[in-house]
């Protein structure tokens, strides 16, 4: 209706000034006085009367002193005829010039014909505009069923993706080059009786390439690529999904042998009657739609569908079966020797200083998918030209590495002496109680300058790439996370609100130690059975299967995993106390401080490492930030705080 509305004023505007031109084209300069014909002849007698322009029946006059005058004479009879019938004065008449204009036609279009079709023509001129405004949404509303899918042509050079823009998934990229000989070599297979795959399902969590290897896949076979998203097949209409859908595998099938990639297929391949997502008959008639096309294709029709997801626990258990998504290639987080090579690709058209270890910057990305590896090197480049420099130096690096994970620095925020003192305590005791323990990780730099919701912080990393977690690890962890309680109580004889969130996530620990891992007396058992209820939102309902007496003793070993780590964690910062009052006095000085210089105050030799090397093992990083009195929540394998605006100092450290 606005648009309508704006066209017809637009219209209206339109005529106004036609209007306007017109009746100022017909508006003369200068009005000329009236005359009769009688009056003309006696000034052509006097001989006043220089020259008289016949325009029809209209007499233009100019006299001998350039007056003009206006007068008409008879429709019927000539000029001459007329002013004899007036007793002119042949002789005066013929020293007068005469003009005789013939512009009877256009004089007539102008002043009779004109006026009369100009409102026909702008109603006929508003006719074809809606017309052709009716036409165009029928156009549309034909188009409306056809596939909205965005085709990359292979010979398009400028965005050809192959596995050697794809650094690390080595098995993954084995399991679809057999994909790629399908598409190139059909025929190779099909003698042999072997039936060509007919869907790829990318698992794996948001950021780790899935659509990159998709492309990939494509590029290496040299096949028109197909990309839609499964929310795009989706309409208010019912059977909209479904024609999107034939409409898309047509085109494919003509231009076989192709790639259909579907990017988030739970839109519209969640489990039918499940209650999850809600009924949708739209949504099912799309899904049913797909289950027939990828079923009814021919053995020889060689179009592969692949489809990525990050929730694969809530698909249809139709679309899994053999015959539809064949293979599953499951895209995990990078490893250190991954997350090198992501780097050196993203960084390959960043100027880098000489000083930069892409080796040191994997060790500190622990959990950092391949999206978040380059968003840490565009962060760092941005950085970079904020400070006004020609390269980008290991400082931009590290503090985007913090930036990302934790927010930028707050360096506005004001925190008192007495405050800072608390949160230079707190981090203390996390890093010394980290480098005492023999199973906890090594620390690589302590920090407490606030950063987003974060108070401080503590930057730790394992020796390796850990998969499995022993007792041990979890035991030294949980006095790593008292830490920073015991430090505050033991220097100040009092705690603060900022080890709340050490103590949440000590106690999660402690129970997943008793409840997942069987690692408690109550031996080798699970407690309780978590379920993810997707249609109400991210929220996770525990069933319990074990009895209130049960539930008492779970508690009491929860309570014992808590009290030992306090006393061990106490042990040692007691013993340790010289040592801590020296990486208090240097926080307080220098708000920061370096590995080597931690090292230096715990006697800890530095272990000797080679800079970007893939074949050596190198710490995995883990972040203790310090935030507020609130729930932290897992990102991957790193733990981010989200917590409400305070100063006091919350560790977070990574838990795989």
């Amino acid at each position: 209706m606005n648009k309508l509305a704006k066209n017809i004023g637009l219209l209206i505007l339109t005529f106004l000034l036609i209007s306007g031109l017109f009746v100022l084209y017909n508006k003369p300069a200068e009005k000329p006085e009236d005359v009769s014909l009688s009056t003309l002849v006696s000034q052509i007698n006097d001989g006043k009367v220089k020259e008289i322009t016949v325009d029809a029946d209209s007499l233009a006059i100019v006299m001998n002193d350039n007056k003009t005058e206006k007068a008409n004479k008879e429709a019927e009879a000539g000029l001459t005829e007329s002013l004899k019938n007036y007793n002119v004065d042949t002789e005066k008449l013929k020293a007068v010039n005469i003009i005789i204009k013939d512009n009877a036609s256009s004089s007539f279009w102008l002043s009779t014909v004109l006026p009369f079709l100009l409102p026909f023509l702008l109603i006929a001129g508003f006719v074809w505009f809606m017309l052709k405004q009716a036409q165009k949404g029928n156009n549309q509303a034909m188009s409306f069923g056809s596939s909205r899918a965005r085709v990359t042509d292979p010979k398009d050079k400028r965005f050809r993706v192959t596995f050697k823009d794809i650094a690390g998934a080595k098995e993954s990229k084995e399991e679809l080059s057999e994909i790629v000989e399908f598409l190139k070599h059909p025929n190779k297979f099909l003698k042999l009786g072997a039936k060509i795959p007919k869907g790829v399902l990318l698992l794996g969590p948001p950021g780790t390439g899935k659509t990159l290897i998709a492309k990939a896949v494509a590029g290496e076979a040299n096949v028109p690529f197909f990309n839609i998203s499964g929310s795009e097949f989706v309409e208010m209409f019912v059977g909209v999904g479904a024609s999107r859908v034939r409409d898309l595998f047509k085109q494919a099938k003509k231009s076989a042998p192709a790639i259909v990639f579907i990017d988030e297929i739970d839109a519209v391949g969640r489990h039918r009657g499940a209650g999850l997502g809600g009924g949708h008959d739209e949504r099912e008639q799309t899904l049913n739609q797909i289950l027939v096309e990828m079923d009814g294709f021919d053995t020889n029709t060689n179009v592969i569908v692949i489809a990525a997801t990050n929730r694969p626990d809530v698909l249809d258990p139709a679309l899994l079966r053999p015959g539809r998504f064949d293979r599953r290639v499951t895209m995990d987080l990078p490893d250190i020797e991954e997350r090198t090579l992501i780097l050196k690709i993203h960084a390959k058209n960043k100027p880098l200083g000489t000083d930069i270890d892409l080796r040191a910057i994997a060790e500190r990305t622990s959990g950092f998918s391949g999206a978040d590896l380059a968003n840490l090197l565009n962060e760092a480049a941005i950085l970079t030209a904020r400070r006004s420099k020609k390269e980008i130096t290991m400082d931009e690096l590290t503090e985007a590495i913090e930036k990302v994970i934790l927010g930028p620095a707050r360096k506005s925020r004001v925190i008192d002496a007495e405050e800072k003192k608390i949160i230079a305590y707190h981090e203390a005791g996390h890093a010394l109680i980290g480098a005492a323990l023999p199973n906890a990780d090594p620390i690589q730099k302590i920090s407490i300058i606030s950063r987003g919701h974060a108070g401080g912080y503590t930057l730790s990393a394992p020796s390796k790439d850990k998969r499995l977690l022993s007792r041990a690890y979890f035991i030294d962890e949980l006095s790593v996370l008292l830490g920073g309680y015991v430090s505050e109580k033991l220097a100040f004889g009092d705690v603060t609100t900022g080890a709340s969130n050490d103590l949440e996530r000590a106690t999660a620990m402690a129970r997943n130690l008793v409840t997942r891992y069987g690692m408690s007396e109550l031996g080798p058992r699970t407690f309780g059975h978590k379920e993810e209820l997707v249609f109400l939102g991210k929220e996770m309902h525990e069933e319990k299967n074990y009895s209130e007496n049960t539930a008492d003793d779970i508690d009491k070993q929860v309570t014992k995993f808590i009290a030992n780590a306090y006393v061990v964690a106490e042990k040692v910062l007691t013993e340790k106390k010289e040592q801590l009052e020296k990486i208090v006095t240097a926080l307080m000085e220098k708000e920061n401080m370096e590995q080597a210089e931690f090292n230096e105050i715990m006697g800890i030799k530095p272990r000797e490492s080679a800079p970007v090397k893939p074949d050596m093992d190198q710490p995995e990083p883990i972040i203790k930030p310090e935030a507020e009195d609130a729930p932290a929540e897992e990102k991957d394998e790193t733990t981010v705080p989200e917590t409400e605006p305070s100063t006091e100092p919350v560790s977070v450290k990574n838990i795989q």
